[in-house]
């Protein structure tokens, strides 16, 4: 087995996949990376079991294909230190002896038996798909993951919950303080049906999306789901069990709405939330006429501020309490210029919405749960 493979294309494929590998493996063999020659095609992957992530080079200079297990840490750490150069890799696949020669070295690694590598799961004949824009996808977990909750308890409410109409994507993810429905309408063929994107896969989606500007086809059943790019495919087990009826829990009815700017919201609860109690991180929200005033106080250390700010807001004074992390969250993870928050009590929930849609095709909802005043 015999190729030539440009260093910095090689880096910087391994760097993507390699976030897979996880720093304690059940099986030795999970702690390498599979290179699979066939022609001019290498197709190298990493595993966790859970999660498989393949990506194929195109490579001009090959003479033998083979398969062989190349230990990832070594690989990585000697790959980073090389200028853009081209690397012979010259592997003995009966003893897997593998030399890289370089401009002016030589460097010999021991691989490992590639059979030892597990299959990567396959997804069922009758399986349900996608095709949409790289970009939605990545929007969408970007949008949510921060809203997932780590309570093991409760392994559903840990994931993202991807529910796929024939018109459009909805992207739903909550703590049970917070919740984020994000949603798009601008996807290009699918089936109806529904799955739950567990948090690592979902982060290592999103590194691969990030640097894709095509399209992607997402193909799922009952236990795994298979996501398809031009240059990388990923296949993970998806989160077991049934969403909770996430709708039910969204207020329809919320007389109270005021309208401001998102940084200067966001800016003030930060500078005023210094002085909440830092148990609760209570902070105070006070509607009066086109006037918020936010404030905050912890009695046991005798400190308290207040910032008033300027609102479109011409409702029935209101007081309402927030988690100040949750709120601030929920802002920093928008990128809109204007937010509203409407509310209809203060017992029940919030939510902020952006006045302002970076692309028309997209519905962004954000709930948060009160806090009672004292």
């Amino acid at each position: 087995m015999k190729f030539v493979a440009s260093s910095t294309e090689l880096f910087g494929r391994l760097q993507v996949i390699s976030k897979v590998i996880s720093t304690k493996n059940s099986l030795p063999i999970l702690d390498n990376f599979l290179f699979d020659l066939d022609d001019n095609r290498l197709s190298i992957t990493a595993s966790d079991i859970e999660t498989t992530i393949v990506t194929t080079l195109t490579l001009s200079h090959v003479e033998d294909g083979g398969k062989i297990a190349i230990p990832s840490k070594i690989l990585l750490d000697t790959l980073k230190e090389f200028p853009e150069q081209p690397l012979t890799f010259d592997i003995n696949t009966e003893t897997f002896a593998i030399t890289i020669n370089t401009e002016n070295g030589k460097y010999s690694i021991m691989g490992q038996n590639p059979e030892d590598f597990p299959l990567i799961p396959r997804i069922a004949s009758d399986s349900k798909s996608i095709i949409t824009s790289a970009s939605v996808f990545l929007q969408g977990i970007s949008k949510t993951s921060f809203a997932t909750a780590d309570d093991e308890m409760r392994p559903v409410m840990t994931g993202i919950y991807v529910d796929i109409t024939s018109n459009d994507v909805t992207f739903v993810a909550s703590d049970s303080h917070k919740l984020v429905r994000y949603r798009r309408s601008d996807i290009k063929e699918a089936d109806e049906g529904s799955f739950i994107l567990a948090k690592k896969p979902a982060a290592l989606l999103k590194n691969i999306l990030a640097k894709e500007d095509g399209d992607i086809t997402v193909n799922y059943d009952d236990k795994n789901a298979l996501f398809l790019l031009p240059e990388y495919r990923m296949v993970c087990r998806l989160i077991d069990g049934v969403y909770p009826n996430y709708a039910s829990v969204i207020p329809q009815n919320n007389p109270y709405k005021m309208i401001i700017d998102r940084q200067e919201f966001y800016n003030a609860l930060r500078r005023v939330a210094v002085y909440s109690n830092q148990a609760s991180n209570l902070i105070k929200l006070s509607l009066s006429n086109n006037q918020l005033i936010v404030s905050a106080q912890d009695l046991d250390f005798s400190i308290s501020a207040y910032e008033r700010l300027n609102c479109q807001y011409d409702g029935d004074n209101m007081e309402i309490g927030f988690k100040s992390t949750f709120l601030t969250e929920i802002l920093s993870n928008l990128s809109c210029t204007n937010v509203a928050l409407e509310l209809s009590d203060p017992s029940r929930a919030g939510l902020v919405i952006p006045v302002d849609r970076e692309v028309e095709s997209e519905d962004v909802l954000m709930l948060i749960m009160p806090l009672m005043l004292g």
